[in-house]
């Protein structure tokens, strides 16, 4: 592999083995049963035991790995998956993550926290048998936010994109094993990150001088670059932006489909339904994401059994072709909220199963 920095250019978890027996179906891709809530990802505070504890002991049956921005540098979704990366580095200008010759301070904290999640995660996963998701940002977010040592966008270099797609591919193989070794129960379930893919696609990445924007990328190039990332794996793309390409990521071998409900609009709704009748799975994100009033929970998915009356579905289909989640990550909300977003996914996950009408 070529190298990018060479171009120019109130929830308790249950004790350990509490966890209910389940039957393992890891023997096919997309063959395991998905639970009825998760979260996205971040959460408030710095203590990656207390988060583990209140997302296992939230989502019992589909937890995820918990991420801690809130922490600094390298906790940062960016610099979490520059962390992962295999001989491509990074540090922290004032402008944001930039290529680097060596590991610096911020990659060493971004591996040393995440394998303080991973120690947490681990503790509180014991006997845990299903579906377990964890998070890293998809190569194109990734390629337009990391700088190369011109300071100019890793997107401008199309050999530098290929470089760092790469080598977030093999270190998501090394860190998903990982994984899986910790918690030898787990069906892992892979999300990618990719909240800046539309605007890539649209040519609308700003240059480092702010004055122009990056030419946008081929769409052929950038769905086969997404399949050969998610080659293998059960895979989630997340974007919490509006217009997310779905056909595309669909056809790029995603097996769901995670962005804001709020965000939705007409044109979307035909290509949602092809997804579902194709039986790729919709995380939809319907919990504010920082602190607000949250309704009942059967209203916080009346928008989504309204979509189901549009699309002409089968309303028993619902709580099989869904995933609740909050709209985005929590990072920006309060402890107490983040546990309660939590909880209310699972209760209106619950209300979509026992009253799909």
């Amino acid at each position: 592999m070529g190298r990018v920095l060479d171009r120019p250019g109130g929830h308790r978890c249950p004790p350990p083995g509490t966890y209910p027996s389940r039957v393992s179906q890891k023997s096919e891709k997309h063959e395991f049963s998905w639970g009825p809530a998760t979260g996205v990802g971040s959460m408030p505070g710095t203590d990656a035991r207390e988060a583990a504890k209140t997302v296992t002991g939230s989502f019992e049956a589909f937890p995820h790995l918990p991420e801690l921005p809130a922490r600094g540098p390298g906790a940062d979704m960016i610099g979490r998956s520059i962390g992962l990366l295999v001989e491509l580095y990074g540090h922290v200008e004032p402008s944001g993550w930039r290529i680097s010759d060596r590991p610096g301070r911020e990659t060493r904290r971004a591996r040393s926290w995440l394998g303080e999640d991973l120690d947490a995660l681990e503790e509180h996963t014991q006997g845990y048998e299903g579906p377990l998701k964890v998070q890293v940002v998809g190569p194109w977010t990734l390629a337009a936010a990391l700088e190369l040592r011109n300071g100019e966008s890793t997107l401008s270099d199309p050999g530098a994109c290929r470089d760092l797609a790469a080598s977030l591919a093999e270190g998501l193989r090394t860190h998903l094993a990982e994984v899986r070794r910790r918690v030898p129960g787990a069906d892992v379930v892979l999300q990618l990150d990719e909240p800046s893919l539309t605007a890539v696609l649209r040519g609308q990445v700003r240059s480092a001088s702010g004055y122009r924007t990056h030419r946008a990328v081929d769409r052929q190039l950038v769905e086969s670059t997404l399949r050969d990332l998610i080659a293998d794996e059960t895979v989630v793309v997340h974007s919490c932006a509006a217009d997310v390409p779905f056909a595309l990521l669909r056809r790029a071998g995603a097996a769901g489909l995670s962005f804001d409900f709020g965000l939705l609009t007409e044109r979307d709704e035909e290509p949602l339904g092809e997804a579902v009748e194709g039986g790729t799975k919709l995380f939809v994100g319907v919990v504010p994401p920082t602190d607000a009033g949250l309704s009942d929970p059967g209203g916080s998915v009346m928008g989504v059994r309204t979509l189901w009356r549009r699309l002409g579905l089968n309303p028993g289909t619902l709580a099989q072709s869904l995933v609740v989640t909050p709209a985005c990550g929590l990072a920006g909300a309060s402890p107490a909220y983040a546990r309660e977003a939590l909880a209310h996914c699972v209760r209106a996950a619950r209300s979509l199963a026992d009253n799909p009408e």
